[in-house]
């Protein structure tokens, strides 16, 4: 039987690729499906707005928490069993989100945090078992795979709720992690991807390289969660209406789906992959500057954030992948480096707000969103030096 990436019989890899792709896009549907219909949730359960707020930090917290234990957890009853948990409680947080009441809604979305974290920590140490030779395709796919889905979802949301209710177009996001659930359970474990023995997440603190790769996904989740979190103020500021700065804010979403077009077969065929890594973030830096000294043109400036931002994500899981020796290491970085960055993620937006208005304005926090860019450069170029983390 012929095989592709060494040894996964070829006619069970379209189970692979569909598996992982369906998977990928439960890490993000359930929590973008929220913003269209937040709205309705504030006006049928009587929220206040800062209330409604938590439904955005919430799941960044339960993605820090949930990534402490998640490698571990793999460890001890395999990547497949885990996984399919992991899909199983999205599900679960999904209906109970939907329930209707304040109390089910915080805990469904608290529910779906864990699930998501232990899936965002998993996914490299899947990619490194599943395709050791084809990394960078299969993290593209994973990226194309979370815009698709997501945007998907965000745009029925609101036609679903409008129609039947948001409790209906909200449970109704429980069909991917479900069909995810189905597909995973007929795909064949890989031998590399059922608990060993080896453990390696003590050294990793310690370690140089992956406290790069740490801080380079850091960064980027701080900055990102951050622009769509100010985004439509930033532009409402600058002169736009509240409906072209949602259209802007929708189109940085959208042109996060075309790094997974082109940067998987671009770093499967370049040898030195610094530059890659170096301009992606400088992407995101020119687009800050840009919406400080030319905020006329910011069609062009926030969808080069979105592509320069999911472009850094990417790497930072290929390098997850590409820096460590085994899928139980590849967890182990993932899990170090999603706890301190979604941690960044989450005072994120409260640490804009501050300098907005400390500074009486958004030039000051833009600027240190520039500062911080030119950090992950620099951080980018360290990860993406050709050597692996120590055993």
């Amino acid at each position: 039987m012929s095989t592709v990436n060494g040894g996964v019989p070829q006619t069970r890899s379209w189970v692979l690729f569909t598996a992982l792709f369906l998977m990928a896009g439960c890490l993000r549907a359930p929590v973008t499906g929220v913003g269209p219909v937040l709205g309705m949730l504030q006006s049928d359960l009587g929220l206040r707005s800062s209330t409604a707020g938590l439904l955005v930090t919430l799941p960044l917290l339960m993605f820090s928490l949930g990534s402490l234990f998640a490698a571990k957890l793999a460890r001890r009853w395999g990547l497949n069993s885990v996984i399919s948990v992991a899909l199983l409680v999205i599900a679960c947080g999904i209906l109970l989100r939907s329930a209707g009441s304040i109390s089910l809604l915080f805990l469904g979305t608290g529910v779906i945090g864990i699930g998501i974290a232990v899936g965002n920590v998993l996914l490299p140490s899947l990619i490194k078992a599943d395709f050791p030779a084809r990394v960078a395709p299969a993290t593209s796919l994973s990226g194309i795979a979370m815009s698709v889905v997501g945007a998907l979802v965000s745009v029925s949301v609101v036609p679903l709720s409008l129609q039947f209710g948001w409790q209906v177009g909200l449970a109704a996001v429980v069909l991917f992690p479900l069909c995810a659930l189905a597909i995973w359970r007929l795909r064949a474990p890989s031998a590399t991807a059922s608990g060993p023995a080896e453990r390696s997440g003590g050294r990793l603190w310690c370690s140089p390289l992956a406290w790069q790769i740490t801080l380079y996904l850091g960064f980027n989740s701080l900055m990102f969660y951050s622009m769509a979190s100010w985004l439509p103020e930033i532009l409402g500021d600058a002169g736009f209406s509240a409906a072209v700065a949602g259209t802007l804010h929708g189109e940085m979403q959208l042109a996060s789906a075309l790094p997974g077009l082109f940067l998987g077969p671009l770093m499967a065929r370049v040898r030195n992959q610094k530059p890659v890594a170096v301009v992606m973030a400088l992407f995101m830096g020119a687009s800050l500057l840009g919406l400080i000294l030319f905020p006329a043109w910011a069609v062009a400036w926030v969808a080069l954030f979105g592509f320069g931002s999911t472009g850094c994500f990417l790497l930072a899981i290929m390098f997850m992948a590409f820096r460590t020796h085994s899928p139980v290491q590849a967890a182990a970085l993932s899990g170090m480096a999603q706890f301190l960055g979604y941690l960044l993620a989450a005072c994120g937006p409260a640490l804009w707000g501050s300098l907005h208005e400390w500074g009486e304005g958004w030039d000051l926090p833009l600027l240190a969103g520039v500062g911080v860019t030119l950090l992950m450069a620099i951080f980018g170029a360290m990860s993406a030096r050709d050597r692996k983390i120590a055993a």
